[in-house]
This record gives structure tokens, C-alpha cells and sequence, in this order.
């Protein structure tokens, strides 16, 4: 993977963790001061897929040299 791939990678997953991270904040602040329960299902999805772009990214980095340009 060339460092240009791995740059266009890395701002995916920043982009995808940015707006996942948006969704937790607003979700729990829904939940916590709206009292909506069904809204910690929403902050729990967010905080997964969040999760899951890191860890494909990582992968994916490990899986094309781990890095090395």
C-alpha cells in the first residue's frame, strides 16, 4: 500500500470516527437529558462503529506492510 493510499485510508477513518463521535455526544446527551432509553442503543452503535474503522485501518496498515512506505 502506497503512502498515498494510507493517507486517503487514515482520512476515512478520522472522517468516519469525527461523525461517529457526533452521534455518541448527541445521543447520550439525548438519552441523559431527554431521558430517551432507547438513544444508549444509538451511543453504543456509534461508539462500535467507531471502533471497527480503527480497527480496520489498523489492519489494513498490518496487513500491507505494516506501514513501511
Amino acid at each position: 500500500m502506497s503512502l498515498e493510499a494510507q493517507k486517503a485510508q487514515m482520512k476515512r477513518m478520522v472522517l468516519i470516527n469525527v461523525v461517529c463521535g457526533v452521534v455518541a455526544i448527541a445521543a447520550a446527551f439525548g438519552a441523559i437529558a431527554g431521558d430517551i432509553t432507547p438513544l444508549w442503543a444509538l451511543f453504543a452503535v456509534a461508539l462500535a462503529a467507531g471502533f471497527a474503522a480503527q480497527i480496520r485501518f489498523i489492519l489494513a496498515v498490518k496487513a500491507n506492510g505494516g506501514g513501511e512506505a
